[in-house]
């Protein structure tokens, strides 16, 4: 923690935590935002299939690939300059998106989006922790939480509206303005928060040693996997839903709200309790019971779609329980992973979210189109998912503090 934390923010502190908010649902919200327009996008372009899955798998990559970096050059340049340039190459990025006539324009501006937009997800979980102390830190991750749990939510409505009314062109001078917002008001209000006693070296050998150090740590990267892979058993159904709601649960389009304000219920209710438990219960516990409230609901929806035919009646609740789950525990088990390395706390957020980041990439680019159109399909997928951050957590809870 910074210790001049206390002077570097002279407003409300639930006013930073809206903005560092702001900041780590950029990447989310703009992976999902254009996925309504899709087959739109296709037919405007003349493109194929293939090369509009490219635009996906273009910043998937190229979010995945920043992500180990954005915090390296936070470490070492500074919270607020990474940001800014972040900011500022994501606004230039959407506005090249927008203004693209062929495809392979829109590929190359997708992968500078995602290249860009990993610094406000990255370097705002290091502000965090540069300006909180533990309980207080597991308070504002809490509130990001919820928007960053909200935005993949929400995006394909936002993206849907604008694509029906004004055209796909009007998704991407959306995030054009968001990005411009978010530049201008970071640029005015967003203080240095790396104490410059903390600055790491730039140099290759020093980033490298690291890398390395964090990498071949089993504490570190058992905590990467409890904390980025059991998301991904939401994700699915997010990903899935067109098939999901539409061809298995024979929903209108005009009822898909349901299984999106089911979803952001649950993940606002886990964020709310999270925050509200903070310093009141043991850390180890907070996670202990979600992954207990997640594990119960992933085996029971595998048992209800066993014994039942799919139906909204029955079919939405267990992900906005798990949703609960997840939120619950993410902000405990996230501020555990930055504190392995309380000297590179930009780098530990670099590689969490690029163990995250390729996660997401996976389940959307190989899994969910594998399961999509099984309701056993994604509900086995979506149990294994959270599988693996039980495992991980397990193995690792013995040996954290």
């Amino acid at each position: 923690m910074n210790p001049q934390a206390s002077t570097l923010w002279r407003g409300p502190r639930w006013t930073l935590a809206a903005l560092l908010a702001c900041l780590g649902t950029v990447g989310p919200f703009s992976i999902d935002t254009y996925l309504p327009a899709f087959s739109g996008i296709q037919a405007s372009l003349g493109a194929t299939p293939a090369a509009m899955q490219q635009t996906l798998s273009a910043y998937l990559f190229g979010f995945a690939l920043m992500n180990l970096f954005h915090g390296a050059l936070a470490d070492s340049f500074g919270r607020r300059p990474v940001v800014l340039w972040g900011m500022g190459v994501f606004t230039l990025a959407s506005l090249g998106c927008a203004l693209s006539q062929t495809v392979g324009w829109l590929v190359f501006f997708r992968a500078m989006q995602g290249l860009s937009c990993g610094a406000g997800v990255v370097v705002s979980r290091a502000i965090i922790r540069d300006m909180f102390p533990p309980a207080e830190a597991q308070r504002v991750m809490s509130q990001v939480t919820i928007y960053f749990g909200v935005a993949p939510a929400v995006a394909p409505m936002v993206g849907g509206l604008l694509f029906v009314h004004l055209g796909w062109h009007a998704i991407f001078w959306f995030l054009v303005l968001v990005g411009a917002a978010l530049w201008l008001i970071n640029w005015r209000l967003l203080p240095e928060t790396l104490d410059p006693a903390q600055r790491q070296s730039f140099h290759p050998r020093h980033l490298m040693a690291g890398y390395l150090q964090l990498g071949a740590s089993p504490r570190f990267m058992a905590l990467a996997l409890a904390s980025g892979i059991p998301f991904n058993g939401m994700f699915l159904y997010v990903l899935s839903a067109p098939v999901f709601l539409g061809e298995l649960l024979h929903l209108q389009p005009t009822q898909f709200f349901w299984f999106f304000c089911i979803s952001i219920g649950g993940i606002m209710a886990g964020a709310f309790l999270s925050g509200r438990l903070a310093g009141r219960i043991k850390p180890k516990h907070q996670i202990r019971h979600g992954f207990t409230i997640m594990l119960g609901v992933s085996v029971a929806n595998v048992a209800l779609n066993l014994l039942l035919p799919p139906h909204p009646a029955w079919a939405l609740l267990p992900i906005g329980i798990f949703a609960f789950g997840w939120a619950l525990m993410v902000p405990v088990v996230t501020l555990l992973v930055l504190d392995q390395a309380p000297d590179r706390r930009g780098m530990a957020s670099s590689l969490q979210a690029c163990v995250g980041s390729l996660a997401n990439g996976l389940v959307a680019g190989v899994v969910a189109p594998l399961v999509m159109h099984s309701a056993i399909g994604l509900a086995l997928t979506s149990l294994g998912m959270m599988l693996i951050g039980v495992v991980a957590w397990l193995w690792v809870k013995p040996r954290v503090t």
